[in-house]
C-alpha cells in the first residue's frame, strides 16, 4: 500500500514519543512491502513559537490531504499565560473542526500483567474493555462564550450546543462499534438537569430504535456513570456521550489500567483522514529527560494502520508486539512502581525486538 502520513510530535514529549512511534511504522512498512510517506509538521505551542498560529496552513493543508494523522501531545507551561492571543489547545480544537472529526475513540482495556499497576482492585479491573465514542465537534468546547462587566464583577458564559444530526452521527459510530463486540451500547447524559441532554437523549434513543434494535441500549445519567466507571466498570462495552461528559469520563477511565501511558485515542470524520494520538499530555516536567512512555503513541499508530488503511494484520500485529513486552517484565518508568525502568528510546527498541521476533 501506499499512504501518506503526516506526523504531528507537538511540544513536550510529544517528539520523543512521536519518534519511536515513526520507527514502527517504518519497520512495517518495509516488513509488508508498503510504502509509508512521512512528513512533519509543526501543531500547538511550537506552532505558535514558529508562525504565531497553533495550527498554520503550512500544516494543515499536508493534513487534508493525507491518509492518517500521528499527533504527539500539545502544550506547556510556555504558553499557559491566559491573556495570550492564542493556545496550544486551540490549534488541537480547529484540526478537528477543519477536518470534521467528529467521533473520539477511546479503548480502555488493562493489560494482564499490569493489573496490580490499577488503583483498584483486581477483581474490579480484570476483564474491563470499554470503547469510548466522545463528539468531538460539538457541545460547549465550540458553543459560544462570553465574559462582561456587570453590578461591579465579571461574568463569563459558555453555551453548550447540539444539534439533532450531530448527535445522529456520533451515535450511529458508537452503535456500529457495538455491533461488532458484545452488542451492548451505553449513552450518557444529563437529561434530568440539561435541555441539550434531553435532546440527546430522544435522539439516541431514535437512533438505536431505528435502525439499531439488535443491540442492548442503556442510558446512565454522567453522574452515575462516573461512579460506575469506579465500582462495576466491567458492566459497560461501548458508551457513546457529548464532547464534556466525554472528555472528563474517558479521563478517569483512563487511569483505570493504571497509566495514561498506555492508552490510544482516534478521531474520525465521515471521510478524510483520521487524527491518532495517546490520551496523555505533553508532559512538560519529563519532556527532554528521555523517560516518557511511547506505548500509547505506539498504540496509536496500530489504531491509524486499522482504521484509516485497512491494514488489520499489521496493526495486529503492533499491538501484540506492546503486550509481549509488558509480559516480558519491561516497564517506564510510570508503570514500573519504583522499580527498574527503561528510557523512552530504549521501550521503543523493545517493540521493535518483539516484531522482529
Amino acid at each position: 500500500m501506499r499512504a501518506n502520513l503526516v506526523l504531528l510530535p507537538g511540544d513536550g514529549i510529544g517528539p520523543e514519543i512521536v519518534a519511536e512511534a515513526e520507527k514502527v511504522l517504518k519497520f512495517i512498512a518495509s516488513e509488508h512491502g508498503h510504502d509509508f510517506e512521512m512528513t512533519t509538521g509543526e501543531i500547538g505551542g511550537c506552532a505558535i513559537d514558529a508562525y504565531g498560529d497553533p495550527l498554520p496552513e503550512k500544516t494543515l493543508e499536508p493534513c487534508r490531504n493525507s491518509d492518517g494523522i500521528l499527533l504527539g501531545a500539545v502544550g506547556g507551561p510556555k504558553w499557559d499565560d491566559p491573556n495570550a492571543k492564542t493556545r496550544p489547545e486551540v490549534g488541537l480544537l480547529k484540526i478537528r473542526k477543519e477536518l470534521g472529526l467528529f467521533a473520539n475513540l477511546r479503548p480502555i482495556k488493562p493489560y494482564a500483567a499490569l493489573i496490580d499497576a490499577s488503583p483498584l482492585k483486581k477483581h474490579i479491573i480484570e476483564g474491563v474493555d470499554i470503547l469510548f465514542v466522545r463528539e468531538l465537534t460539538g457541545g460547549i468546547y465550540f458553543g459560544d462564550s462570553r465574559s462582561w462587566e456587570e453590578n461591579g464583577e465579571t461574568v463569563a458564559t459558555n453555551e453548550m450546543t447540539y444539534r439533532t444530526s450531530e448527535i445522529e452521527r456520533v451515535v450511529r459510530v458508537a452503535a456500529k462499534a457495538a455491533q461488532t463486540r458484545s452488542k451492548h451500547l451505553t449513552s450518557v447524559d444529563k437529561a434530568n438537569v440539561l435541555e441539550v441532554s434531553r435532546l440527546w437523549r430522544k435522539t439516541a434513543e431514535g437512533v438505536v430504535k431505528k435502525d439499531f434494535s439488535d443491540l442492548k441500549y442503556d442510558v446512565v445519567l454522567v453522574d452515575a456513570m462516573a461512579m460506575h466507571l469506579i465500582s462495576r466498570p466491567r458492566d459497560f462495552d461501548v458508551v457513546v456521550t457529548g464532547n464534556l461528559f466525554g472528555d472528563i469520563l474517558t479521563d478517569e477511565g483512563s487511569m483505570l489500567p493504571g497509566s495514561l501511558g498506555l492508552l490510544p485515542s482516534a478521531s474520525l470524520g465521515e471521510d478524510g483522514p483520521g487524527l491518532y494520538e495517546p490520551i496523555h499530555g505533553s508532559a512538560p516536567d519529563i519532556a527532554g529527560k528521555g523517560i516518557a512512555n511511547p506505548l500509547a503513541t505506539i498504540l496509536a499508530a496500530a489504531m491509524m494502520l486499522r482504521h484509516s488503511l485497512n491494514l488489520t494484520e499489521e496493526a495486529d500485529r503492533i499491538e501484540a508486539a506492546v503486550e509481549s513486552v509488558l509480559n516480558a517484565g519491561h516497564r517506564t518508568a510510570d508503570i514500573a512502581a519504583g522499580g527498574k525502568s527503561l528510557g523512552t528510546v530504549e521501550m521503543g527498541e523493545k517493540v521493535l525486538a518483539a516484531l522482529k521476533g
